[in-house]
This record gives C-alpha cells, structure tokens and sequence, in this order.
C-alpha cells in the first residue's frame, strides 16, 4: 500500500514563498511520474505540476508556469513543489499524487494514489 504525505503548507503573504513536500512509503517512487494537484473551495480539483521518473521532464498549469518549480528526490523518496510570487487565487488544499508509469501527466485519472492533502493560504 502506497502512502504519501504532504507537508509545507501554510498562511503566507501574497508575493511570498512556499516550499510542498510529499513523502512516500510503501513504494520507491523512482520509476514513477508524480503530479501535483490543488482544489480551491466551491472548485473542481485541477492540475498544477508534474515530473518524470528522472525529473528530466515536468510541465506545468499555464497558471503557475515561471512561479512554481516541481522537482523530486528520489534517494529520499520525496516530490517537491517550490511556489514562488504567490497569489490569492493560489489558495487551495495541495494534493501529490503518484502514476503507475514514469511519464508525467496532468490528467487525474492517469494516478493510482493521493495524499491527503496540504493546505495553502494567501492572504492579500
């Protein structure tokens, strides 16, 4: 059984910075793509990162495109997401989430297994 838990979240400024973990156990991550998810209230979850089994290859949200940085550890089995210039609108629960395969995509249905979620605020 694949567990994975978020961390880092938090009350931060609007411009100001926040640094995602998501820790795994139950699986080596190495050979599998990871993604990152967020669901804002009264929203749908959507899409923000993800990363390839080497971390050669990610794409991102047009959203978030040149202010988060997805990137992996995979010695420590660990999936980060480094959000700079942070907005309101970046408000949401972030989720991590892992694929049965090692290419990355931005499709829920592509992932086996979730987190529970990392809560992030920006107040303005």
């Amino acid at each position: 059984q694949v567990q994975l838990v978020e961390s880092g979240g938090g009350l931060v400024q609007a411009g100001g910075s926040l640094r995602l973990s998501c820790a795994a156990s139950g699986r080596t991550l190495s050979s599998y793509a990871m993604g990152w998810f967020r669901q804002a209230p009264g929203k749908e979850r959507e899409f923000v990162a993800t990363i390839s089994w080497s971390g050669a290859t990610t794409y991102y949200a047009d959203s978030v495109k040149g202010r988060f940085t997805i990137s992996r550890d995979n010695a420590k089995n660990t999936v980060f997401l480094q959000m700079n210039s942070l907005k309101p609108e970046d408000a949401a629960v972030y989720y991590c989430a892992v694929r049965g395969g090692p290419a990355p995509s931005h499709r829920e249905y592509d992932y086996d297994y979730w987190g529970r979620g990392t809560q992030v605020t920006v107040s303005s």
